[in-house]
C-alpha cells in the first residue's frame, strides 16, 4: 500500500486525490504552503504552487501532490486554470494541467485589481465555501464539471506518469 502526502486540507482537493488514486492508497492531507500568492495569475505561477505543495508534503511518504488553481490572463478573457505535481521519495516530479473555462468580465475585472477568486465566487453566488465545493467551473458549467471533476483528472495524469516511470525504471533495472 502506498502513502501519499496532500498538500492541502481543502476538502475538494482531498476527495479528487483520493478518488483518483483510490481505495488501495492512504493519502495524508497536511497544510502545505504554495509560495505563491494567494491567487496565482499565470501558469508559471499556478504550477510553481502545486510544485512547491507537493515537495512540502512529501514527508516520509511514497510521494507527495500538490493541486493549484489559478488564473490566466489571454487576449481571449481571463480563463480559470488548475495545475498539479507529484513528487516522488526519489525526487521526480511530474506535472499535470487540466480544463480551463472562460471567466466572466465582471470577476476578471476584479481578479484583475487584485481580488482573489474564492471569496468573488462567494459573493457572487450568495453562497460560502463555493472553492470547498463545486467550485467557479462548477458554478459557470452549471455543475456539469466539478471542481473536484477537474482536479481528478490531474491527478489520474499525475498518477500515470508517476506510474510510467516507475515501469520504465523497473525495465532498466532488469537488463
Amino acid at each position: 500500500m502506498k502513502d501519499f502526502g496532500v498538500g492541502t486540507t481543502n476538502p475538494a482537493k482531498v476527495s479528487a486525490i483520493q478518488k483518483a488514486i483510490g481505495p488501495g492508497a492512504v493519502i495524508h492531507p497536511v497544510e502545505a504552503e504554495s509560495g505563491v500568492s494567494a491567487q496565482p495569475f499565470s501558469d508559471e505561477e499556478t504550477i510553481r504552487g502545486a510544485v512547491n505543495r507537493a515537495r512540502n508534503s512529501i514527508g516520509t511518504f511514497h510521494a507527495g501532490i500538490g493541486l493549484e488553481g489559478g488564473v490566466v490572463d489571454t487576449p481571449s478573457g481571463l480563463f480559470l486554470c488548475n495545475w498539479g505535481a507529484l513528487v516522488d521519495a526519489e525526487g521526480r516530479e511530474f506535472i499535470a494541467g487540466g480544463a480551463r473555462i472562460l471567466l466572466p468580465d465582471e470577476l476578471a475585472d476584479d481578479l484583475r485589481g487584485g481580488m482573489e477568486l474564492g471569496p468573488l465566487m462567494d459573493a457572487y453566488t450568495k453562497r460560502e465555501g463555493v472553492r470547498h465545493q463545486e467550485g467557479a467551473v462548477g458554478v459557470f458549467t452549471n455543475g456539469l464539471v466539478t471542481r473536484e471533476a477537474m482536479f481528478i483528472h490531474v491527478v489520474i495524469l499525475l498518477i500515470g506518469q508517476w506510474e510510467y516511470a516507475q515501469i520504465k525504471q523497473d525495465r532498466r533495472c532488469d537488463t
